[in-house]
C-alpha cells in the first residue's frame, strides 16, 4: 500500500490482473502450387475465393482445351468455409511481369499507327506500368501484329483477356500537372469498358501528395538467397496500393506550380502522358527489352504442347501440373524453395500446409522437406497425399508406413468432384478435399474437434470416392494412419479417420490432439511476447498467469481439454534460472480424447429376467 496511514480508516487499492495481449490475427493454411496468374514466389493472402480469383485466375488453355490447376480446386474447397489463405503460386527459372511504357503528350497516341519501338523509348514516356503478376499471359498483342499499340474493331486486343490489363489516360489537366489512369481488363472493348480500377488527380511532382508513385505505389519484391534460405526482399518507396500494377516514374516535374499558380518549368508540361490507351506486351520485333511477362521454366498457360510433365488430375505421375520432379527437375528448387520460405514462422502464420498435385510416392523429396519444414515451425499440419490415382491399398500403406511424424497425416482414396467452371467432372487426390474439412470442423467447432465422421468429415462435394472401401479396407488402411475416405449408403463420401503419421502410439497420433497443441501454443506464444524484456518478478509471472489461465479454461469449456495445470512461480523461477534472464513456465495439459470406436453389448435375457442396475 502506498498510502501512509496514520489515523483509522477503509483504505481501497485497485489491482489489474486483467491484462489482455493484442489480440492474434486470423490464422489459416497456406497452398502451395502452380497457379494462372499472380505474383511468383511471394506468400500472399487471399480471403475469399473470388479474391483468389482475381489475384490468382481459375481457368486456362492448355492445348486445345481448357484446364484449371488443382490449387484452384483446393482453394475453392478451403475458403468456401475458411477466411485466411496464403497462397503461394510456384514458378521457376527467369519468370518476369509485363510491363507498358505510357507516352508522353508529344507522341503519337497508342490506338494509332505509331512505331512500336517508339513506345519503348524512356525520352519519349513520362511512367512505366509494371504488374504485380508474373508470367506470359500478362502479355497482349494487337490485331495486326504481336505488338499490344495495335488494336482492332472497336479497339478490341487480339489476345485480351480476364487475366490481363490494359490501361487508359482518359483526361489531362496540363494548367495543373494532373491527369486520370484507368486500369482496364484485357478483354474489354471501348464501348463497353470493364474499369478495374480508377485514379484520379495524379501528378508527376513527387513533391505533391498525389504523386502517382505515392497513390499506387512502386513496391516490387524479389526473391533472394538459396533454395535452402530463401527470402523475400522489398524495393521501393511507396507501398503498393493497386491490385494489379506498380508504377515506375521516368519523368518527374517538381514543383510543377509556383507559388502564383503558374506552371514553373514550360517543359514540364511536355512531360506529362498524352490521352490514350495502350496494354501490356512482350518484347518486339522478337527482342528482350524488358517489357514482357515471362513464365520461367515449368508452366504451360498458352501453349499446345503434348509434353509429358503437362499431366493433370488423374493422369499426374512423376511430372505434375507443368513441372518435371525429377532431382534436377525444373519444379523442385520452385517447390523446394516455396516450403522453405514457409519455414520463417515470424512472417508467415499458418497452421495448415496443403500441396495438392505433389504425390508422397512420386514426389518423396519435397514432401520430406516440407515435412521437416512443418517439425521446424512446430506450429503447423501438413496434409499429404499418399499415392497417384490408381493405386491400391498396398502402396497407400506402404507409403504412410515408410513416415514417422505428428505433424502430418494421410489420405486415400482419391474423389471425384464437380469442376464448375468448365462443367465437367475430375478425379481430384484428397488433398484437394480435405482443405474444406478442416475448414468446416473449425468453423462450426474449433481445431481440437477431429475433421472427420459424418458430422464434419462429409465431403458434401464429393461426386463419388475412386473405390469405395469395405470394413476391412478401412481397418488395414488405419492400422498403417492412412486416413480413409468410406462412402456410406445415403450418407456420401466421408472421412472415417484422424490419424497423423507418428508410429508410437501416445495422444499425438491423433490430428486432433496435434491440432489441439498447435492451437494452444501459437495463443500463449504470440501473447507472451509481450512479456519479452519486462522484469523478471513477481508481477510479470503473474500477467503470464492471467494471459494463459483464462484460455485454457476456456478450451476446457469447449472440450479442448479435461484438466490443465500452469506453474510459474519461485518453484521453477530458482534465482538461478532469473539470473540467467530467463521465465521459465510449465503447462500440464489432459488433452480430450475423442470416441473413434465404440462398442455396444446387446445381451439377450430370458422372459421376467431382472436387468441390471
Amino acid at each position: 500500500m502506498a498510502e501512509k496511514v496514520i489515523s483509522p480508516g477503509v483504505f481501497t487499492n485497485e489491482i489489474d490482473q486483467a491484462f489482455l495481449p493484442a489480440a492474434i490475427g486470423e490464422i489459416g493454411a497456406a497452398l502451395v502450387g502452380p497457379t494462372v496468374k499472380g505474383p511468383a514466389m511471394r506468400p500472399t493472402v487471399v480471403s475469399s475465393y473470388s479474391e483468389f480469383q482475381q489475384v490468382f485466375g481459375s481457368t486456362f488453355q492448355s492445348g486445345s482445351s481448357f484446364t484449371q490447376y488443382l490449387t484452384s480446386h483446393a482453394a475453392k474447397q478451403y475458403l468456401k468455409h475458411g477466411n485466411a489463405l496464403t497462397v503461394v503460386r510456384v514458378l521457376e527459372g527467369s519468370y518476369t511481369v509485363a510491363a507498358a511504357a505510357v507516352h508522353t503528350g508529344s507522341g503519337n497516341n497508342y490506338t494509332g499507327s505509331r512505331t512500336p519501338e517508339l513506345a519503348d523509348n524512356a525520352a519519349d514516356s513520362s511512367f512505366k506500368l509494371h504488374t504485380l503478376s508474373h508470367g506470359a499471359i500478362l502479355n497482349n498483342r494487337g490485331n495486326t501484329g504481336t505488338c499490344a499499340v495495335h488494336t482492332g474493331s472497336n479497339n478490341t486486343l487480339a489476345s485480351g483477356s480476364v487475366d490481363n490489363l490494359r490501361w487508359e489516360i482518359p483526361t489531362l489537366n496540363q494548367s495543373k500537372g494532373t491527369f486520370t489512369l484507368l486500369i482496364r481488363q484485357g478483354s474489354d472493348t471501348e464501348k463497353r469498358k470493364q474499369v478495374l480500377e480508377t485514379w484520379n488527380d495524379l501528378s508527376l511532382d513527387p513533391n505533391a501528395n498525389n504523386y502517382i508513385a505515392k497513390r499506387i505505389g512502386d513496391s516490387s519484391t524479389t526473391l533472394a538467397g538459396t533454395v535452402s534460405e530463401p527470402y523475400v526482399t522489398e524495393n521501393g518507396t511507396f507501398p503498393n496500393k493497386s491490385k494489379y500494377v506498380r508504377v515506375e516514374v521516368l519523368k518527374k516535374t517538381p514543383t510543377y506550380l509556383d507559388t502564383n499558380g503558374n506552371i514553373s518549368e514550360n517543359a514540364f508540361s511536355a512531360s506529362l502522358p498524352g490521352l490514350g490507351s495502350g496494354s501490356f506486351h512482350g518484347s518486339f520485333n522478337g527482342g528482350d527489352n524488358g517489357y514482357g511477362g515471362f513464365d520461367g521454366q515449368g508452366n504451360l498457360q498458352g501453349t499446345n504442347t503434348t509434353a509429358t510433365n503437362y499431366t493433370f488430375y488423374n493422369n499426374i505421375t512423376t511430372e505434375t501440373q507443368g513441372f518435371a520432379m525429377s532431382a534436377d527437375g525444373d519444379g523442385t528448387d520452385a517447390y523446394t524453395k516455396a516450403v522453405n520460405l514457409l519455414k520463417n514462422q515470424d512472417a508467415y502464420d499458418i497452421n495448415l500446409l496443403f500441396m495438392p498435385g505433389i504425390i508422397a510416392s512420386r514426389h518423396g523429396g519435397i514432401v520430406s522437406t516440407a515435412i521437416d519444414a512443418m517439425e521446424d515451425r512446430n506450429d503447423a499440419f501438413f496434409v499429404i497425399d499418399p499415392v497417384t490415382y490408381g493405386s491400391g491399398i498396398t502402396d497407400a500403406t506402404t507409403e504412410a508406413e515408410s513416415r514417422d511424424t505428428n505433424f502430418a497425416a494421410m489420405y486415400w482414396p482419391w474423389v471425384q468432384i464437380p469442376d464448375d467452371e468448365l462443367g465437367l467432372s475430375r478425379f481430384v487426390p484428397p488433398s484437394v478435399v480435405i482443405p474444406g474439412i478442416y475448414a468446416f470442423n473449425d468453423k462450426v467447432a474449433q481445431p481440437w474437434f477431429a475433421p472427420a465422421g459424418l458430422n464434419r468429415g462429409g465431403i458434401d462435394v464429393a461426386i463419388q470416392a475412386e473405390r469405395k472401401l469395405t470394413h476391412a479396407n478401412r481397418d488395414t488402411l488405419y492400422n498403417s494412419s492412412v486416413n480413409p475416405i468410406a462412402t456410406f449408403p445415403g450418407q456420401g463420401v466421408c472421412v472415417w479417420g484422424q490419424k497423423t503419421l507418428q508410429k508410437k502410439s501416445s495422444a499425438l497420433d491423433r490430428v486432433n490432439v496435434r491440432r489441439l497443441l498447435i492451437k494452444v501454443k501459437k495463443f500463449i506464444a504470440s501473447s507472451s511476447r509481450f512479456l519479452v524484456f519486462e522484469q523478471n518478478n513477481a508481477q510479470t509471472r503473474g500477467r503470464f498467469l492471467n494471459i494463459v489461465n483464462p484460455f485454457l479454461e476456456q478450451v476446457q469449456a469447449q472440450s479442448g481439454l479435461t484438466a490443465f495445470k500452469v506453474v510459474m512461480d519461485e518453484t521453477n523461477n530458482t534465482p538461478d534460472v532469473v539470473d540467467r534472464n530467463i521465465l521459465y513456465g510449465q503447462l500440464f495439459l489432459q488433452p480430450t480424447r475423442t470416441a473413434e470406436f465404440i462398442v455396444l453389448d446387446f445381451t439377450i435375457q430370458p422372459t421376467g429376467a431382472t436387468f441390471p442396475e
